[in-house]
C-alpha cells in the first residue's frame, strides 16, 4: 500500500513541469521574465519546467503568484467533488422518504414527507433508535399507545422498538427531518445551560 502512493506521489510531482511550462507558454511568459517577478533563477526555472529539478514549496508558491493561480493548478490536484447529496426519494409506507446521507453508517438521516391522505395503519416496530424534529405541519405521532401531536419545530425521540407510526394530524403534509440509529444510537442534542440573574 505505502509502494502505491508513493508511486502516485511521484507520478503527480513527474507531472508539475511540463504543466509549469504549458502554463508560462500559454500566458507568453519567458523565462527571463518568470524569473525577474519571482526571484528564481532562470536556470532553475529550466530544470524545474524539465523534471530536473523537484519541485518545492518554495519554489511553486512564488510561480503560483506570478501567474496568479491557486497552488493546486500548478500540482493537478483533484477537484473537490460535488458536496450536494443528491439520492433518489422512495416511497414507504405511504410516505416519501428523501435520504441525505451518502454512506451506510450506524446513523441514517431521513427527509419524510407525510401526505395529509396517508391512512392510519397499525403501529410497526424494528430495532433501532430514532430522533425526529418537525419542519413544517403537524404530526401526529402514535407512540406505544399515546397519541401526539407535534407542530412545526418540535422534536422527539424514541426507541423503534416501540410500536408506532407517523400521520398528519390534519389536512396539511407533514416534513420531517428523521436521523435514525439501526444499532440503537441516540442523539445527543447539546444546549446552553439557561443563564441565571443574580440580583442585588
Amino acid at each position: 500500500m505505502d509502494r502505491e502512493k508513493d508511486t502516485d506521489i511521484t507520478d503527480v510531482l513527474n507531472e508539475v513541469g511540463p504543466r509549469l511550462r504549458r502554463l508560462r507558454t500559454q500566458r507568453g511568459v519567458t523565462l527571463t521574465a518568470l524569473a525577474e517577478v519571482t526571484g528564481i533563477s532562470k536556470s532553475t526555472l529550466s530544470r524545474l519546467e524539465s523534471g530536473g529539478r523537484r519541485p518545492s514549496l518554495e519554489l511553486l508558491l512564488p510561480i503560483a503568484q506570478a501567474h496568479r493561480v491557486p497552488l493546486d493548478e500548478l500540482v493537478g490536484a483533484p477537484e473537490v467533488g460535488d458536496p450536494r447529496v443528491r439520492m433518489p426519494a422512495r416511497e414507504v409506507n405511504g410516505l416519501t422518504a428523501v435520504p441525505l446521507t451518502r454512506s451506510a453508517g450506524s446513523l441514517q438521516a431521513f427527509k419524510l414527507v407525510i401526505p395529509a391522505t396517508r391512512a392510519p395503519y397499525e403501529p410497526k416496530t424494528h430495532e433501532g433508535y430514532e430522533w425526529l424534529y418537525v419542519l413544517s405541519g403537524r404530526l401526529r405521532l402514535i407512540l406505544a399507545g399515546h397519541d401526539l401531536v407535534l407542530p412545526a419545530g418540535e422534536a422527539a425521540e424514541f426507541d423503534t422498538r416501540l410500536p408506532h407510526c407517523f400521520l398528519s394530524a390534519d389536512e396539511h403534509p407533514v416534513e420531517v427531518l428523521s436521523i435514525f440509529g439501526p444499532q440503537g444510537e441516540r442523539m445527543h442534542v447539546r444546549a446552553k445551560p439557561k443563564t441565571t440573574q443574580v440580583t442585588a
